[in-house]
């Protein structure tokens, strides 16, 4: 298993300020860039986005989002249209009950939990194991063992809401960012030792603004430190715009999710290197579920094929969960490791079945009639940073940050919108759905249970019919509650050429010279 780390480092063209070199020029003004004497202007050498730990490319496109099978529910919340998503990151696997438990660990590391203070944080973040339980099956064994024995440490975590999900892909970002400062050596190797720091624990966005201070590393000290300030001397504070933080771990959209799930770049084989070759554009509108004709090896005709396995964990039949002894379909009772089963074009597992997956959404029925077509998203709330007092220039006495170190926000004032053309209001979670703009109305536990903390679940699990297996089919649950069918899997943006790396925006072609 490949795992990559995400840097963008700035010591390359930093460097050259530090040297007798010729410095790069400024195409809009002609000064110079990281030379003290034309201002200082630092500009980081552009290198390749990768993606962070545990995550995979997923090239962007063109597909039809929604039905691709007969609606069978009668719920009509899943109308075909064709949308674009934006080249993007996303978990090659489910998150496991291994990766939540070293989030556990870490909070009882920080925040001492024998301290009456702190029981709310960790109350807060304890998956819910009793989610296994029903009146009328024995599955108390796994209330207790399946979220803490070693031999479901690979098995997908479940028991965790939508706020739970949200939350620990916040706690990563903190922990790949702060590994990222120390092996820079801007950052102290003590950095990741220490222990019970409570609110001044390491957080991405309290740093960047000041409000949380970190030892400096050997690099940060030395008179080789690639960062420097205006006037050309070594700073041991890293910046936004030095490039080294990745980009945030969030739960996907249901357009990435989707998107990624049917995998279409399967049909698409010769997909362009450099600038030599592209794909026919092919698409299958059609295709059920996350697997196809893709190029991993699946349905070829030939000995020991893999024609009519099962390629998913899901119930074929009322009380056939996993087959025969001696005869197993898919071979898991319940879940299964995230590892399982076949991955896709894109390489991903379990996009369906085994379970289903938390994604950013608030749940809407009609959303695909007025949604944008361009990175399809409902959940908007559009927030400012939180300031105590506007007077002051210390970040500390200017900003908030809650018990666990994270700094606050809040929506931004809809009087302050009133000139905005793109926006004019701060929460955008029922937008043109069950708004006053809409003709649509959601009488929340009078005519429906949906409201704005319905979020959208995708993909089927292991207590489900075939049909929940299409990566069209969508569910929702309210944020704050969980189940042992639902588990979740984390995605990041990216930014560069949609290709990906090493690669170009646009099309080009050699250019003539012209006579004068």
């Amino acid at each position: 298993m490949r795992f990559f780390n995400f840097i963008i480092c700035a010591a390359a063209a930093a460097s050259l300020a530090s040297c007798g070199g010729k410095k790069e020029k400024s195409s809009s003004t002609g000064w110079n860039y990281n030379d003290k004497n034309q201002g200082g202007f630092a500009k980081a050498k552009a290198k390749d986005v990768k993606a962070g730990p545990g995550l995979v490319f997923v090239q962007g496109g063109t597909f039809v989002m929604g039905a691709t099978q007969e609606d069978v529910m009668a719920d009509w919340n899943n109308v075909p249209k064709r949308v674009t998503v934006n080249s993007f990151f996303i978990d090659r696997t489910e998150v496991a009950n291994i990766h939540y438990r070293e989030y556990l660990f870490w909070l009882a590391r920080q925040f001492d939990p024998t301290d009456p203070v702190n029981k709310s944080i960790h109350q807060k973040a304890y998956p819910d194991t009793l989610v296994w339980r029903s009146e009328l099956a024995y599955n108390e064994p796994y209330v207790e063992y399946y979220f803490r024995h070693p031999a479901y440490n690979m098995y997908p975590v479940v028991g965790v809401s939508w706020e739970q999900a949200h939350d620990f892909s916040l706690w990563r970002t903190d922990r790949v960012n702060e590994l990222e400062l120390v092996k820079g050596g801007f950052a102290n190797k003590k950095q990741v030792t220490t222990g019970d720091q409570g609110a001044d624990a390491f957080n991405t966005k309290a740093y960047l603004l000041g409000l949380t201070d970190v030892t400096p590393g050997p690099a940060a000290k030395s008179k080789k430190n690639p960062l420097k300030d205006a006037n050309g001397r070594p700073r041991t504070q890293v910046t936004f715009e030095d490039g080294i933080f990745t980009q945030d771990y969030r739960l996907p959209t249901e357009a990435e999710w989707e998107y990624a799930a049917l995998a279409y770049i399967g049909n698409n084989p010769n997909v362009r290197k450099g600038e030599k070759k592209r794909g026919e554009e092919l698409i299958s509108n059609k295709q059920v579920y996350a697997w196809n004709n893709n190029f991993n090896g699946l349905r070829e005709n030939r000995r020991n094929a893999w024609q009519g396995e099962m390629l998913a964990n899901f119930k074929r039949g009322s009380g056939d969960l996993m087959g025969v002894a001696g005869g197993l379909n898919d071979r898991a009772a319940t879940t299964s490791e995230v590892e399982s089963y076949f991955p896709n074009s894109f390489g991903l597992f379990n996009m369906s079945g085994n379970v289903s997956e938390w994604v950013a959404d608030v749940y809407r029925p009609m959303t695909h009639e007025v949604g944008d077509d361009f990175n399809y998203f409902r959940g908007n709330e559009f927030k400012k940073l939180v300031v105590k007092n506007d007077a002051e220039t210390d970040p500390a006495e200017r900003y908030e940050k809650d018990s666990t170190g994270k700094v606050k926000y809040e929506l931004e004032n809809d009087a302050d919108l009133s000139k905005r053309r793109n926006y004019q209001h701060a929460n955008a979670l029922g937008y043109l759905d069950g708004d006053s703009l809409s003709g649509y109305s959601y009488g929340y536990g009078i005519t429906t249970l949906v409201n704005d903390s319905s979020r959208v679940i995708k993909g089927g699990s292991w207590m489900d019919r075939p049909y929940w297996l299409s990566p069209g089919t969508r569910r929702w649950l309210q944020q704050d509650q969980s189940s042992n069918t639902v588990g979740f899997r984390c995605a990041m943006t990216y930014f560069g050429a949609p290709e990906g790396n090493r690669t170009k925006t646009g099309n080009h072609w050699p250019t003539k010279r012209t006579r004068r």
